[in-house]
């Protein structure tokens, strides 16, 4: 298919489209190695889905983890993928995963601006699976000053999710967020270090207009941003690509892309990198793809708006294999949505308010479903399971009110930040006793009642005979360690009781584009397709379509990314020394 000729023409080595983490990963790692890099992004900014993100990525055997004396053998993590995946579990592409992340952690730490933070205290999701590990496991971006960003990339940027925000500013897991909400229970190291970080935050906003202080996915991508920038690679947003170009050979050779100044050619002499960011907004495939999701927007996805699958239809269109074999479709994780005052609806991620003493999840008929201090992948599973056919797939948070006092609900922050906006706009309910709660939710009463009546027997005691619930090292982790005698379990007792609606959403697709253990892509046949790459959440989940531990998504992101990055540039030889990180770690 070759180019009309009245269109402008650009040539370079490789072509990067999308400019979440597996996009700008490839672009880092490719231009490092010599590649002349331009990155396309269809939306106005830059980051995708990894700038909503937690910014923590799956990283088993990083050499952080090594350089904290624990050094795993490969065997460990091999043994738990084989028991969590089953016989989705890809010997091939996890093999290549395995072998890439301590040189793809060690590259970036070492010889670019992403400074890693180990996550020592990480827990894998699923502690009583034999292999799972108990922490330094993962690793995630150190928080990061945009003013070491030129003004120009920085506008280029994607802004932190307001709801995952305080006012703008992005809390990071770990220490930062227990301060905070030690602050909430009056602790005056809390409360300076709340004033230390919100007052320079508040002067950003003023002078700067945005956050400056990154952390999580935005701390993420704006460290590999300026990476990128570092290396001369060529960043063009709002320049969505229509679609690739091959030679008479089959071979992908570029593509048409679409800027704000109209079309243009884009030859790229050794490839074209896919990471659009998968199809988490593209109704249609929703609708064949996910259960329960009949007409396809009985889903509230956290990815960007742009993220509608434009890498595999443009994979498809030359012939790659879409894999829907899978154990899901989607990286589920329960969302609440919030209403605005100016008619927007926000879409806020229930990540660590299920795990806190004091909170349990139920369906309308009052029952529990799901241990909620499990991951969020498994909370929307369970939920999607346990919901009749027919009826809307829905949930209710429920807590007392010591818990809201304490810790978030949904978007309803804790003291000192009144509780009021949320009760007037509706998102949260509130009863004077349960039944009354269970009433205005639509909740059977007399099953609500009697759920909380055998949660609290069992909880003041430790335990959660139902769902175990409190019982592995992630759940309790995920709790409070002021808690006891379990810190994932306290009963609810003290009203007003108060309720958020939890509704299915997910971070992103794991159905995807087919590809072997160098991201190449491949056809029907299984044959590598020449100069085709895909990255992020545009391939085919090397998980195969489970969620074994947090960071599932960013982990083989940036890996696979760097693995197209270096196989494009022809690099025989890893750039690091992996065993010996150079920089001193932030231990988390």
């Amino acid at each position: 298919m070759s180019a009309p000729t009245h269109e402008p023409v650009l040539d370079v080595d490789v072509l990067v489209i999308g400019s979440g983490a597996g996009g700008l990963a490839a672009a880092v790692t490719a231009a490092y190695h010599g590649m002349k890099v331009t990155v396309v992004e269809k939306a106005a900014v830059c980051g995708g889905a990894t700038s909503w993100s937690g910014g923590w990525a799956w990283t088993p055997g990083n050499p952080l983890a090594k350089a904290d004396g624990v050094d795993e053998d490969r065997e460990e993590f091999r043994t738990y993928l084989r028991h969590r995946l089953g016989e989705h579990y890809d010997a091939e592409r996890v093999e290549a995963f395995l072998e890439a992340v301590p040189h793809m952690v060690g590259f970036f730490h070492k010889q670019t601006s992403l400074e890693f933070t180990p996550g020592s205290k990480i827990n894998d999701i699923y502690g009583k699976t034999p292999g799972a590990g108990t922490g330094h496991r993962s690793v995630g971006p150190s928080p990061f000053n945009a003013r070491k960003i030129r003004p120009e990339l920085r506008a280029k940027m994607r802004h932190q999710l307001y709801e995952t925000s305080f006012l703008g500013m992005g809390i990071m897991a770990g220490p930062d967020l227990a301060k905070f909400l030690s602050a909430s229970h009056g602790s005056i190291p809390g409360l300076l270090h709340a004033a230390k970080r919100f007052l320079p935050h508040l002067f950003d906003l003023l002078v700067h207009r945005r956050n400056m202080q990154l952390v999580n996915g935005t701390a993420l991508t704006g460290r590999l941003l300026k990476s990128a920038d570092d290396l001369g690679v060529d960043i063009l947003v709002s320049t969505p690509a229509r679609r690739l170009l091959t030679d008479d050979s089959g071979a992908v050779v570029g593509a048409i892309v679409e800027g704000p100044e109209g079309p243009c050619t884009i030859n790229a002499a050794r490839g074209v990198v896919l990471a659009t960011g998968g199809f988490p907004q593209d109704i249609e495939r929703r609708r064949r793809l996910f259960p329960k999701t009949p007409t396809g927007r009985e889903h509230w996805s956290l990815a960007p708006d742009e993220a509608r699958g434009d890498g595999l239809s443009m994979a498809q269109e030359v012939g790659a294999r879409f894999r829907t074999d899978l154990k899901s479709a989607a990286a589920w994780c329960p969302v609440s949505l919030v209403p605005y005052r100016n008619g927007r609806t926000g879409i806020f991620p229930h990540i660590m308010d299920r795990a806190k003493p004091g909170s349990i999840g139920v369906r309308r008929d009052g029952k529990r479903f799901v241990n909620e201090a499990n991951g969020y992948y498994d909370y929307v599973d369970a939920l999607i399971e346990a919901t009749p056919d027919g009826e809307p797939v829905e949930s209710w948070q429920i807590a007392d009110a010591r818990f809201v006092r304490k810790y978030p609900l949904g978007m309803a922050k804790p003291r000192p930040v009144p509780l009021f906006p949320y009760l007037r706009s509706g998102y949260l309910k509130k009863g004077a006793t349960v039944v009354e709660l269970a009433v205005e939710c639509g909740i059977d009463p007399d099953g609500l009642r009697e759920t909380v009546e055998r949660f609290n027997a069992h909880a003041r005691n430790g335990t959660d005979p139902d769902f175990e619930r409190g019982e592995t090292a992630f759940n309790r982790y995920g709790g409070d360690p002021k808690a006891g005698p379990n810190p994932s379990l306290a009963p609810l007792e003290k009203g007003p009781f108060y309720a958020v609606k939890v509704v299915p959403g997910s971070f992103g697709t794991f159905a995807g584009i087919d590809v072997d253990g160098e991201a190449r892509v491949l056809d029907g046949a299984g044959r590598p397709i020449p100069g085709l790459y895909a990255a992020g959440n545009d391939q085919a989940s090397v998980m195969g379509g489970h969620y074994p531990a947090g960071g599932i998504n960013l982990g083989p992101a940036l890996t696979f990314g760097y693995v197209a990055g270096r196989h494009l540039a022809g690099a025989t030889t890893y750039e690091d020394n992996h065993t010996a990180p150079a920089r001193s770690a932030v231990v988390r």
